[in-house]
C-alpha cells in the first residue's frame, strides 16, 4: 500500500531522516515508536510533503509521491492527523470536519455517515466552536476531519497525547474501528507500547532519523523498548 524507500528529509540544511525504508501493509496498523526527537513526527510530515526538502521514494500503490505537493498527496488518498490536532478554533465543529472533505476524491462535501456513530458528542455539538472543546474532543474532531476525505491511509501522530483518561479508550477504540470496519491503512506514532502491541500488526523503531528495529509486532520485545525508548 505505502512504501518508503531510502527516504531522507530536511529542515533547512539539517537532515532529519536518514535513509528510511519501510513498507506499510494495506489495511493494517503500523506503529512508529522511539524517543522524543528521533524523527517520528518528521516521518509523517515527510510523507505529506511538509518538510523543507526530501529525497528517496514514497509510493502509494503505483503512484510516486515524492515530487508531489501536499494537496496532491491528500488527493491521492492520504489523510494526516497532526500532533496538537491542528483544528481551527474559530470554526464550528461542522466547519472543521468539512475542511477534510476538500480532499475527498469523490467530491463529497458532507459529514461522513460514520461520524455520529464514532463521535456522538460531535454530532450533538456541530455548531460549537472547535476552540471550546476539550483536548480529547478536539482529537475526535481532528480524526473526523480526516475521515471526511474518505482516505485510504491515515497518518496519526500521538493521538492520545495530553488526552484525559476517560477519552483515551474511546480514541483507541476508534483507531481499531478505522482498521477493522473501514479497512483503512493506519500509520500510528504512539508512545504507549501497550496500545501499539494491541493494535498494530507491525512496527518500526526510530533513532536519530533511522529505522533501527522493525518487524511484526510480536517481535517488539521489552528489551527492545528498554534499549530504544528509556531515557
Amino acid at each position: 500500500m505505502l512504501d518508503l524507500i531510502n527516504l531522507e528529509s530536511y529542515y533547512g540544511r539539517s537532515k532529519a531522516l536518514n535513509g528510511i525504508t519501510l513498507s506499510v501493509p494495506k489495511g493494517e496498523i503500523t506503529g512508529i515508536a522511539g524517543r522524543n526527537g528521533t524523527g517520528k513526527t518528521t516521518l509523517l510530515k515527510t510523507i505529506m510533503g511538509l518538510t523543507d526538502d526530501s529525497s528517496g521514494q514514497i509510493r502509494l500503490s503505483d503512484k510516486e509521491l515524492i515530487t508531489c505537493p501536499t494537496h496532491e498527496r491528500a488527493l491521492s488518498g492520504i489523510a494526516y492527523v497532526p500532533q496538537g490536532r491542528g483544528i481551527i478554533p474559530e470554526f464550528t465543529v461542522r466547519e472543521n470536519i468539512l475542511m477534510g472533505a476538500f480532499a475527498n476524491r469523490a467530491g463529497k462535501r458532507s459529514i461522513p455517515e460514520i461520524v455520529p456513530e464514532l463521535f456522538p458528542y460531535l454530532a450533538d455539538n456541530m455548531t460549537r466552536p472547535g476552540g471550546v472543546l476539550s483536548g480529547g474532543q478536539q482529537q475526535q474532531l481532528a480524526i473526523a476531519r480526516a475521515l471526511a476525505a474518505e482516505p485510504d491511509v491515515v497518518l496519526l501522530d500521538e493521538p492520545n497525547e495530553g488526552i484525559q483518561p476517560s477519552i483515551v479508550e474511546e480514541i483507541e477504540a476508534v483507531i481499531l474501528r478505522m482498521k477493522d470496519d473501514l479497512g483503512l491503512t493506519v500509520v500510528l506514532v504512539e508512545q504507549n507500547i501497550g496500545f501499539l502491541r494491541r493494535a498494530a500488526s507491525s512496527f518500526a523503531m526510530l533513532e536519530k532519523g533511522r529505522v533501527v528495529e522493525a518487524g511484526k509486532i510480536d517481535a517488539l520485545s521489552d528489551e527492545m523498548v528498554e534499549r530504544h525508548m528509556t531515557i
